[in-house]
């Protein structure tokens, strides 16, 4: 009997098309909720730094419509990426808007694992009654709202919590956080999933953003250059301004191939903490981000002028940024992922460790 029940209810998940799997969940949906928070936050934070410096209030005007929306956008985007039906899809937008207030600073996660239970919830109840313009959106956002009172200032908490630790370790301790940070956030932005969202779920700023920035871009500027000779132009701009994660059939194929970009990341790691002292105080999500759509640079610049709400929390200041911070910048986002993932990729090719067509990708 309990697995006929079993079967049944498998069978109607499958019929509502709920799939309560890792690549649905952990890795559509989260990265999903990067991109919500792309087109909201940080590109609203963008526009608001061009506001400032241009002198053109009414760009802050768009910017701060663009940021007001920062729950929405997200719980939308991971709707979409669960492939919800349209009324639990529109819902969503009320319960991120709650979870994102309510869940403070840590508000991207709570809305990642709130927009999940309204999702699930709407989902189980979608097109089954013959009112699903009421019950469909009753459901979703009754549900979401409710889970986001009880749920969302304890996620948002542990998520800060975590951060907090992560910032005041990179402060006491920059050269071994450096390191730390630098090479697991570089190796989180090369595997299918979302580094940005848990650069920004953490709220990763001030030393421990410039080192998450200093990671990512080592492997997106380190694989580039690592597999010029196999993929030449289009293979150096797909990964060095597109993504990594293009090399993980390779990766899984050969793991040995990661050594270059992990180098490149543990040296480049402490380079931006303690020589160049390099900061990321624009929006935390820019963290994660490295050199994709230059993202991470554009976020250390718009930190420089315009700190968000989570950098200024931590004390954080406005900046008139000297030649050295233009420097490292360049230095960090750029020039020593380069030169590093080169010097080893080209060590491992006279060993014969790494092997022609061996980062090889499809552009």
């Amino acid at each position: 009997m309990s697995e006929q029940k079993e079967k049944g209810f498998s069978a109607y998940l499958k019929e509502q098309n709920i799939e309560l799997t890792f690549d649905r969940i952990g890795i559509k949906a989260l990265g999903a909720m990067a991109h919500g928070l792309f087109a909201s936050l940080l590109i609203g934070t963008i526009i608001n730094t061009l506001g400032n410096l241009l002198k053109f209030p009414f760009l802050n005007e768009i910017g701060a419509y663009a940021t007001a929306g920062t729950g929405a956008a997200m719980a939308v985007s991971i709707g979409y990426a669960l492939q919800a039906p349209p009324f639990v899809l529109y819902s969503l937008v009320a319960v991120g808007q709650a979870a994102n207030k309510l869940g403070g600073a840590g508000g991207p996660l709570a809305v990642f694992f709130i927009a999940l239970i309204a999702a699930f919830c709407g989902m189980l109840v979608s097109k089954r009654t013959r009112i699903d313009l009421i019950v469909t959106p009753f459901v979703t956002i009754v549900v979401g709202v409710t889970a986001a009172y009880f749920l969302a200032p304890p996620i948002g908490a542990f998520a800060s919590w975590i951060g907090n630790i992560i910032i005041w370790a990179t402060e006491m301790r920059p050269f071994i956080m450096g390191i730390l940070v630098s090479a697991i956030m570089g190796i989180v932005l090369t595997l299918p999933i979302s580094s940005a969202a848990l650069a920004a779920a953490l709220g990763l700023v001030g030393l421990a953003g410039g080192a998450a920035h200093a990671g990512c871009c080592a492997h997106m500027i380190g694989f580039a250059v690592a597999s010029y000779r196999e993929n030449k132009i289009g293979g150096l701009a797909a990964q060095g301004l597109g993504t990594s994660m293009l090399q993980i059939p390779n990766l899984l194929k050969k793991p040995v191939l990661w050594i270059p970009a992990v180098v490149a990341s543990i040296i480049n790691g402490p380079v931006a903490t303690v020589v160049f002292r390099l900061k990321q105080n624009g929006p935390p999500i820019s963290s994660g981000m490295g050199t994709s759509g230059l993202v991470g640079p554009i976020g250390v610049i718009t930190g420089w002028y315009t700190p968000s709400e989570q950098a200024l929390a931590h004390g954080e200041v406005a900046m008139i940024p000297t030649a050295m911070d233009w420097i490292g910048l360049i230095m960090v986002s750029v020039v020593i992922p380069a030169v590093v993932a080169w010097i080893v990729s080209e060590i491992m090719r006279k060993k014969e460790i790494i092997e022609p067509g061996d980062l090889k990708i499809e552009v």
